[in-house]
């Protein structure tokens, strides 16, 4: 039987990727909290010993240590036959839009979040140079969301479990109301979070939490 151990931060989309794909598959895993907050994934013992990159999430597979979240949400797939895509064309466009949710939505976001919820002073400048992209990118998303129900074909893939882990978490740490501002994105929310074993982010990810600044 493999064994999951999955290193994470409660804050952390990309931790929640794994988390939930992992859950959905119906797989356990063992979390393994790490001190983001305090740095800890800057320092050299643990860059030596957990994740040269100094990221979170990283997930041991039997013993095996794996990084970066679309690669690991691919193996995943293959592994439990479960949000592939049905041909090779859906999946090419699962990578297609792995790739750019990694580059574009999760990547801002994920900035952008952290800086507005869990730091004492952000930027203005920045915060808003970050949601004019955010914006951009969340218009797209919309767009193509209008005449389908998932990303990629008429069944969720590893492509909708990616784009939506950042906006899963609470309205208010992003200031984002999708349901006003972006009502096909909202709708393909709902229909993500009614997969059976569906948890939402804090749900999933236990532990000591970062200081929010946002009420």
């Amino acid at each position: 039987m493999t064994a999951y151990r999955l290193h994470y931060f409660p804050e952390s989309g990309n931790s929640y990727k794994l988390a939930l794909m992992l859950t959905l598959c119906g797989q356990e895993f063992e979390p393994v909290w790490t001190d983001f907050g305090g740095g800890v994934t800057r320092t050299v013992e643990w860059r030596e010993k957990v994740n040269e990159m100094g990221e979170i999430p990283v997930l041991e597979d039997s013993g095996v240590r794996l990084t970066q979240t679309a690669p690991i949400l691919l193996r995943l797939a293959d592994r439990y036959g479960r949000f592939r895509g049905g041909d090779d064309g859906e999946r090419f466009e699962v990578l297609r839009w792995l790739f750019w949710d990694n580059h574009k939505l999760s990547s801002y976001m994920a900035t952008y979040r952290f800086l507005r919820a869990f730091t004492a002073s952000p930027d203005p400048h920045v915060l808003a140079f970050l949601r004019n992209r955010l914006d951009d990118c969340l218009r797209i998303v919309d767009r193509h969301l209008g005449d389908r129900l998932f990303v990629v074909g008429d069944r969720p893939t590893v492509a909708d479990l990616s784009m939506i882990a950042y906006l899963s978490f609470p309205k208010e740490e992003s200031g984002y109301d999708l349901a006003a501002a972006y009502p096909a994105v909202h709708a393909w929310s709902g229909r993500i979070a009614a997969l059976p074993n569906w948890r939402a982010p804090y749900g999933l990810l236990p532990g000591q939490r970062l200081r929010s600044y946002v009420q």
